[in-house]
Parts: C-alpha cells; structure tokens; sequence
C-alpha cells in the first residue's frame, strides 16, 4: 500500500500515533479525543508499526548485542544488525525472529531510482513475510537467479517472494526465469546471449543493493537448493569434492572463500562473486549456528557489507 498521506487509514494511524509515542496519551484517552472505541486505536498503533510509520528501538545497558557488532565490524570489515534470541528456541522460531528483524531493517537500505537483486530461498522466503512497506518510486526488485529445476520452473515459488518485495517497496519486478542449473554450461552461455536473457542480466549487473541468505548443507532448518530437488547424487559427489560449504544465491563457495573452479559453479546462474562485489550494499541474513561455516566461508569471500544474524550465531562467529 502506498503510505502517500491521503489514505484515511494512515492519517488516523499517525494521529494515533502522535498522540500515543510522543504526547504519552493512554488509549482510553486517544479513543475519547478521536471518538473511537479503545480496540480501534490498538489497531491503528499497531498499523502504524506494521507499516513503518512507527519504529521502536530499545536500547539496553544490559545488552551486549553493540558490543557483538562491534567485534564483528572490527575483524571481519562488515556491519553487524545482532538479533537476541533465546538459546532454547527452536531453529525454526529463530530464523523467524531474524526474519522479522530483517524486514524491518532492509527496507531502510532501500531508496528510489535503486535496482534491488533478491534470491530465493527458505531465509528470503521468511524475510519477505516481515517486510516493512516503504514508499519509493522507479524502483525495480529483480531475481537474482533462476529457480527451475527438472521438478518444477520453480516461477511460482520465486515470484511469490519477489512480489513480496516488490509490493513493500512500491517496486516494479522482474523475473529470472531460467533454471538453477543447467545441464551443461554450453547450454548457458547460449542463452546468455540471449537478448532476453541480457535484459535480465543487465539489471543485474546494475544492481544497488544485493540481498541473499546462505545455503548450506549442514543446516537444521533445510535450504531450498538442498531439498527441493535442484541436485543429484553426482552434484553433491562434485560438491564434496569441492569441499563446498555454502552458497550464495546457488554458486558455491570453499571454506577459504574461493569459488571459481568448483565444478558446479559453471552450471549455475547466480551472479559471479566479481559482479556480485561491484554491488554497493551487499545484505547477508542467516541465523542458527550450524550455518557458521557457510558464514565463515561467506566472510571469506568478501561478499558481505551488512550482516544480520542472530546473538548465538554472532557469539560462535567471533569464538570461532
């Protein structure tokens, strides 16, 4: 929904919320002063915070998230949003809590007139149910890499998250619609010089912001490119080969960062890492602890401008 100021809705949120967060008003009062019933002003306070209108951060002495990103600035080179999270949390609620965090923060990263590169996956998918709506104008969101494989076109999963985005951001945006993998890199770089293809591949390489999450095959909570039927018994023999501990928008990369001759990467339509670090803001987001060698190895690679994660993940990253 486009927050331009002339819907009601929005306006009777901001009044509320006026009064609310800056005159300290309880809501049996703001729903005296606007004449509606108490139920009404929590739904507009919490439209406004659903929206972006609002945004609440609480800063504690007790917390040692600051002092996590801090270390994570100074050793690695990249910013650091830390997500607390308790210890006993399942791993799917974790990556939910992260996921929440995420939709809050990544659409300040994002401005008008940006081409905006998204991939696909079980942390995106998560990421693009939270996002936050912000009004930009000339935007375009654009997969970063094909989704088909010999299951599906795999079009329906990609373009759900991609709609996603797009709609949060007022965005226009633009599929990949090509495989994960194809079966042989004669066959890709055919088509990838395909006009069609190079419409796709030029807003790619024009792309501001960059957003993924890792694939790794050592995670509790599956990523996509691991279970949905995208590699066989030989693509995994050739990853092991590889010695392959994560990807990043399917091309895959060493524990050392290096990827250039892993065997699968020449099959693969995801950005190369050389592109893909002309990128101005490169957004990584990944949660649970048994992705930290995907994260290391993504660290290693260079990639990553900001990082969100969750505290357990930041503490095993820097104790590593």
């Amino acid at each position: 929904m486009a927050n331009d100021g002339t819907d009601p809705r929005v306006l009777a949120a901001l009044e509320a919320a006026n009064l609310y967060y800056l005159q300290d008003l309880t809501m049996d009062a703001i729903a005296s002063e606007l004449q509606t019933s108490r139920s009404s002003v929590s739904r507009l306070l919490s439209f406004a915070r659903e929206t972006g209108l609002v945004e609440i951060t609480v800063r504690s002495p007790l917390d040692h998230g600051s002092h996590l990103e801090h270390e994570i600035r100074r050793r690695f080179g990249v910013a650091a949003h830390i997500v607390r999270v308790p210890d006993a949390i399942s791993e799917v609620d974790r990556l939910e809590r992260v996921a929440i965090t995420a939709g809050r923060v990544i659409p300040s990263f994002i401005d008008s007139n940006m081409k905006v590169g998204i991939a696909w996956g079980s942390t995106l998918s998560a990421i693009s149910r939270h996002l936050v709506a912000r009004e930009t104008h000339n935007t375009v969101v654009v997969q970063m890499n094909g989704a088909g494989n010999t299951l599906t076109n795999g079009i329906d999963y990609a373009s759900e998250i991609l709609q996603r985005f797009a709609a949060a951001l007022s965005a226009t945006g633009q599929q990949f619609p090509v495989p994960a993998f194809f079966d042989h890199p004669a066959t890709k770089d055919a088509l990838w010089r395909e006009r069609s293809t190079r419409r796709t591949l030029d807003l790619i390489a024009k792309m501001d912001v960059a957003i993924f999450g890792l694939g790794s095959p050592f995670a509790e909570v599956p990523s996509h490119v691991y279970i949905g039927g995208y590699l066989d018994r030989s693509d995994y023999a050739s990853l092991t080969r590889d010695r392959v501990v994560g990807d990043i928008a399917t091309v895959f990369y060493r524990a050392d960062g290096t990827w250039k001759d892993i065997e699968l990467n020449a099959r693969a339509t995801g950005p190369d890492f050389d592109r893909l670090r002309r990128v101005a803001r490169r957004v990584c987001v990944v949660s649970g602890a048994q992705k930290l060698a995907s994260l290391r190895g993504a660290l290693a690679t260079g990639l990553i401008t900001d990082l969100i994660l969750d505290a357990a993940l930041a503490r095993a990253l820097l104790e590593s």
